[in-house]
């Protein structure tokens, strides 16, 4: 199985260059499932029925969600009904919407989404290690292709999470920070890993924002007003090959950059 995973969407510019390009990828790489982070795709805030619509006629299959899940207050419409949208699963009991979702291909094998939110400098949420341990058997039962989406600010959580998982799980994939790192690998017991994908948006940006916002707010220490930042659209994803048993054979990143908008 291949499956396609990509990096925090931010804003407008990342459906620019999804449009521009995800069929093709699709195509070019014979991706049998597609997921991406859309916590930011909103105007780099949260997510809109119409955005999530949008995404999912373009191809991406599931879309996880992070810290700024409830941004946008659209998604309080909506997050019940879409069985291709997943929140983080360490929130609180009662919380709308599901944290993992078990899809069916059309071969008829399955695949389990499973989104996690880092403890370290984020607001308050079960420890993301005592959820995933509850909710890893339910998941084994049914699949043995499991993605987890661990959107987590530190580096240590995120890769103690990588070996914690290593064997029980296809893929543990950092999100968040929107910056790519170059540790992606495959761990002993066959988990592919990588502590952030990146993000797929405003290259010529602070994470995204305009940037001469975002030095002002450094230099001066008053409030800002953030903008999604324009130019170059930098595209940044992980493709992995999984042999039948779930197992990561590969990891590769995609990353390229769309000339300015």
């Amino acid at each position: 199985m291949r499956v396609l995973f990509i990096g925090d969407l931010v804003g407008k510019p990342s459906r620019i260059v999804l449009e521009r390009h995800l069929a093709n990828l699709l195509d070019r790489y014979k991706v049998d499932f597609t997921i991406a982070n859309a916590e930011n795709s909103a105007g780099g805030v949260g997510l809109t029925k119409k955005i999530f619509d949008d995404l999912y006629q373009m191809g991406i299959d599931a879309m996880t969600m992070g810290n700024h899940t409830w941004d946008n207050k659209d998604i309080f419409h909506f997050i019940d009904g879409e069985n291709a949208l997943i929140r983080p699963a360490n929130y609180v009991e009662g919380t709308p919407g599901r944290g993992y979702q078990i899809f069916t291909l059309p071969n008829g094998q399955k695949i389990a989404v499973l989104n996690l939110l880092g403890q370290i400098y984020m607001n308050p949420v079960e420890s993301p290690f005592s959820c995933v341990k509850r909710i890893l058997p339910a998941l084994e039962k049914e699949t043995s292709f499991i993605i987890v989406d661990f959107h987590a600010e530190a580096t240590s959580e995120k890769i103690a999470m990588g070996w914690y998982l290593d064997g029980r799980v296809s893929a543990v994939l950092g999100t968040h920070t929107h910056v790519p790192t170059a540790d992606f690998r495959i761990l002993p017991q066959k988990t592919a890993y990588i502590t952030d994908v990146g993000m797929t948006g405003p290259m010529d940006s602070v994470l995204g924002m305009d940037k001469d916002i975002i030095i002002k707010k450094f230099t001066t220490a008053l409030p800002q007003r953030f903008e999604l930042a324009r130019g170059n659209i930098a595209f940044n994803a992980v493709l992995l090959e999984l042999d039948e048993n779930g197992c990561a054979e590969k990891i590769e990143r995609i990353h390229f950059v769309e000339p300015s908008f």
